[in-house]
């Protein structure tokens, strides 16, 4: 009983995939709406504190360990050891929460960080950056949908829909990891 429960919450199951999927949008919609919101709707700190200048290289950090944390859990599902496979899942949603977070308060304070590269790597950085924001933004319902169906567990919908938020979830979180090595090196 007690593995059962770390993959499945009971009272999600009477939650109809229609049900669900609606609030799923509605919320992943919000979020976005709040998060550019908060990052967008007012100017940046004239005199941001020390602390905030480490923010990016968390960031990082936190987008890594979720990269490698989703390899691993896709390595253990393979291998058909699903309390891993749980396990490693909801550490890489946590490590990619605590990433929106940090990523949130440094963008509030901080502003974004100019990209000062010249020449060929520029649209390369701005391709990178404009497809790890677009899939960024398109991978928040994908995830709610991959942890509702599992915790709900509709495993076979959970399979379905994970074929396609594995790879853009480890694409926005490899990318994350991307954009700040450009950052530091061209900024």
């Amino acid at each position: 009983m007690a593995a059962q429960t770390l993959v499945e919450i009971a009272v999600l199951r009477k939650v109809t995939p229609r049900q669900g999927v609606r609030a799923i949008l509605v919320v992943s919609v919000a979020a976005l709406a709040a998060l550019l919101l908060v990052i967008y709707g007012h100017g940046r700190a004239e005199a941001p504190p020390p602390w905030i200048a480490w923010l990016p290289a968390l960031n990082a950090f936190l987008n890594a360990t979720s990269a490698v944390l989703l390899v691993s859990a896709a390595l253990a599902v393979r291998r058909r050891d699903f309390a891993r496979h749980a396990r490693l899942m909801l550490s890489a949603l946590l490590a990619s929460a605590l990433f929106l977070v940090s990523y949130i308060v440094y963008h509030a304070v901080h502003g974004d960080t100019p990209f000062a590269g010249r020449g060929a790597v520029r649209p390369v950085y701005f391709f990178v950056l404009i497809t790890h924001v677009v899939l960024s933004a398109a991978v928040l319902p994908l995830i709610f949908s991959s942890l509702f169906f599992s915790l709900s567990g509709r495993f076979g919908r959970h399979r379905a829909i994970s074929r396609y938020t594995l790879p853009v979830w480890l694409y926005v979180s490899v990318t994350g990891v991307i954009v700040f090595a450009m950052l530091r090196l061209y900024g």
